[in-house]
């Protein structure tokens, strides 16, 4: 089966460390990846509208941003960039196919992006 995944937290949706599921927000199963490549590609459309930051993979995964989304780190005692992530799965594992280069030519961020050290600790899965 083929997940077509919305995710909303600390990290772009490339990093899978180890509760990255516990992001997800909405999830739409497909039985075929070509279903689920015509969801993911309208759903880029509809996110890319709504968040002037984005960046991507070549194999289905983005990631929008407003600068302005941040939250609080306690434990880095700094502020945190928030992520609204899009990815294509198959069983919960990134695909190896290649989107359009559309869905991940980078849209160069305007400051540098932030992420909690307590997360490199962490295991990618």
């Amino acid at each position: 089966m083929y997940q077509v995944v919305e995710m909303y937290g600390d990290n772009e949706p490339w990093w899978f460390f180890e509760d990255w599921r516990q992001d997800i927000r909405k999830e739409t199963v497909f039985a075929t990846i070509e279903e689920a490549k015509q969801f993911y590609t309208q759903e880029w459309a509809r996110l890319s509208k709504n968040y002037p930051q984005h960046s991507g993979k070549k194999n289905f995964l983005s990631a929008f941003w407003s600068d302005s989304d941040e939250r609080w780190c306690e434990e880095c005692d700094d502020y945190l960039q928030q992520y609204t992530g899009l990815a294509l799965l198959k069983d919960y594992q990134p695909v190896t196919e290649t989107s359009d280069g559309q869905l991940y030519e980078d849209m160069h961020p305007t400051k540098k992006i932030r992420c909690c050290q307590l997360f490199s600790q962490h295991h990618a899965v």
